[in-house]
């Protein structure tokens, strides 16, 4: 997804989009701005430290490093990172004030409504309790309680809390009170100027950190990736590095039960120290042998590298896919053959028209410049190779859409499903979908119609109309059109174009559980602890509300929601047929009825399947022809025994 220490926004304005912090350059600094340097600031700090350079649990949390005290967290950036980020942060830890500040008002006023900006499973609940404080409540651990209804030994009572998580577009203040400042801004890659299409731009990164410095107190711990001498010299900051690892669609689980908190430091006693305070924070609710230190060099190259091996696992599988659809051999079965061997593994092996999102094409990018200034082309080569192999599948796919329909879209209508990079998220960075639309709008279509189970239509309408070039949209005159309702974006189409794995769009069995949900498929109690953990108590309340149907608060512990005003637009998006901005869990799309979608269609029937999410015999038994990407269907077997002229 992107990180935590993590990224930048527009110059302009505190964006919504979070993004990796990961060094792009090999000259000693910390970012692409060569002026700003690590700064040693030991001077200001007394005590003396031990140093690990891999290992943190021990060192850093011992006693020997008096972590000075956190009571107040600033996060700079409301988007996808910061915003769960702090939340998850502010759960853990009651006794710190979280706040989260950002310039763009309506960003705000969403986040201090029932509105979230963002979707994230699990994230309303946490925002509900951090944001608007919860009330005492008592639950059954395991035990029946006695006849008078009195609490029994098998009851649990956990008190109430207030709220510690705040959002606000008061940066200055913000600033000025906190302890330690997270950065979870949005870091692009270069459009133009030295480095363009590859390095990171830090233009506004650096507008973001000028702020910090006029503003934060000598000795505020800043956790991003540079220091702020260039702004305030001589001004103690110890600056810390600590890039995160999430997923979008499981951003939140990805928090809650992190396999490892990377944390980069100067090895000095004052980075130490910054270092264990961080740490801190997060011992609350993960495992001491979880936190780990690295130099502050190591922990952001980790992130870059960590994500452009992902990327690369996806770029090699659709590789394959390719060879696979030219000799008949099925990408599933492959993948799973190879993914059994334990040296590599079956994660990141789903063929598809490739990856997406704010984080591996820009941190693939940012590698290859790396590479490239230190003067290593072939590294450089190898690893630009993933990004062109990621933009040969897209291309390849919307290439044999083409070729179905007789190698033009003339007169013709179809349909994009999905519009997010992925399922389970609203956050459309990179999406292929957007370049697939691009692609399709060449051959001239006499319609294309896109359709998102949880992005909002009027957003994708902007987005659309920004990159697709003017007149695209419907409104403009263009063949772009963005539906609230599936049924209607296939009515009349001649090819369905599966682009995101959304669940709604499968036509196989329900899932009983996903990634973060398990917890949540067998009742959690027992608890070990007398006093429940915050995570504890997350899983009974998925729980409780999966067994108790139209209960969205089992065990009633929430506050009021804030109100909104009569003229939210929130509410009015709402109250239409999408209501696609909404953050509850429990308001997810049904699964598409394909008999439905094939009775509208057009006598073609071609469906796409981008992502290889469809059960393709069952939807041939309809009477569709479908192509997956890799995967043997029926016309794929008649194409490789058709008679070819020689």
């Amino acid at each position: 997804m992107d990180t935590l220490s993590p990224s930048v926004l527009e110059a302009d304005e505190f964006a919504a989009l979070d993004d990796s912090t990961a060094p792009t350059t090999p000259d000693g600094s910390l970012s692409f701005s060569p002026q700003l340097q690590p700064q040693d600031v030991s001077v200001y700090l007394s005590g003396s430290l031990r140093h690990s350079r891999t290992h943190m649990p021990s060192d850093v949390l011992g006693a020997a490093t008096q972590p000075p005290p956190v009571r107040n967290i600033c996060c700079v950036g409301a988007g996808f990172v910061g915003g769960p980020t702090a939340a998850v942060i502010a759960l853990h830890n009651p006794h710190i004030r979280v706040t989260v500040v950002d310039r763009d008002e309506k960003r705000i006023r969403r986040w201090n409504s029932r509105h979230p900006p963002i979707y994230e499973p699990g994230l309303d609940d946490i925002l509900r309790i951090t944001r608007d404080g919860s009330r005492e409540f008592s639950f059954l651990n395991g035990r029946a309680s006695c006849e008078s209804g009195c609490l029994s030994e098998g009851q649990t009572r956990v008190a109430s809390r207030e709220p510690n998580l705040v959002f606000t577009t008061d940066l200055a203040n913000c600033v000025k009170e906190a302890d330690m400042v997270l950065i979870a801004v949005n870091t692009p890659t270069k459009t133009r100027g030295n480095g363009s299409g590859s390095a990171t731009d830090m233009a506004a990164f650096e507008a973001v950190t000028a702020l910090i410095a006029q503003h934060a107190r000598p000795g505020t711990i800043i956790v991003e990736k540079s220091t702020l001498a260039l702004h305030r010299p001589g001004t103690p900051f110890p600056v810390l590095s600590n890039p995160e690892f999430l997923a979008a669609g499981t951003a939140v689980h990805d928090l809650l039960h992190a396999d490892r908190i990377l944390i980069g430091s100067s090895p000095t006693p004052a980075g130490h120290r910054a270092a264990a305070a961080l740490a801190s924070v997060y011992a609350s609710w993960i495992p001491a042998p979880r936190i780990l230190t690295t130099h502050v060099f190591s922990s952001e190259l980790a992130k870059l590298v960590a994500n452009a091996m992902l990327a690369q696992r996806i770029s090699s599988i659709n590789s394959i896919a390719a060879v696979c659809d030219a000799t008949g051999a099925d990408v599933d079965e492959v993948a799973r053959a190879i993914g059994a061997d334990p040296r590599i593994g079956g994660q990141f092996l789903r063929a598809g028209i490739g990856f997406g999102g704010s984080c591996f094409k820009k941190d693939v990018l940012s590698l290859v410049y790396l590479a490239e200034t230190l003067v290593l082309p072939e590294v450089a080569a190898y690893w630009r190779a993933v990004v062109d192999m990621n933009e040969f599948a897209r291309e390849r796919f919307v290439a044999r859409v083409v070729r179905r329909l007789n190698n033009t879209l003339a007169g013709k209508k179809v349909v994009v499903l999905g519009y997010a990079f992925k399922k389970d998220t609203n956050d459309t960075r990179e999406s292929p979908a957007l370049g697939i639309v691009r692609a399709l709008l060449e051959e001239g279509p006499r319609e294309v119609a896109v359709f998102d189970p949880l992005c909002v239509p009027a957003q994708m309408e902007q987005e659309i109309g920004r990159f697709a070039g003017e007149g695209a949209l419907r409104r403009d005159g263009g063949p772009v059109a963005v539906y609230e309702d599936v049924y209607a974006a296939c009515r009349g189409v001649d090819a369905v174009l599966i682009t995101t794995e959304f669940d709604e769009f499968r036509n196989g069995p329900v899932k009983v559980a996903k990634r973060g949900e398990a917890a949540a498929a067998a009742d959690p109690r027992p608890f070990e602890r007398v006093e429940p953990h915050e995570n504890d108590l997350l899983a009974l309340q998925s729980y409780l509300r999966r067994t108790t149907p139209g209960s969205e608060d089992p065990l009633n512990r929430f506050s009021p929601v804030p109100a909104c005003t009569e003229d939210c637009p929130d509410c009015q998006l709402e109250r239409s047929v999408s209501a696609t901005g909404a953050s509850n869990d429990q308001a997810r799309k049904h699964r598409v009825d394909w008999r439905k979608i094939y009775h509208h269609m057009s006598a073609s029937h071609w469906v796409f399947d981008g992502r290889g999410i469809l059960d393709v015999v069952a939807m041939e038994k309809i009477g569709f022809r479908v192509e997956s990407v890799g995967r043997r269907s029926r016309t794929m077997v008649e194409d490789a025994y058709a008679p070819r002229c020689i």
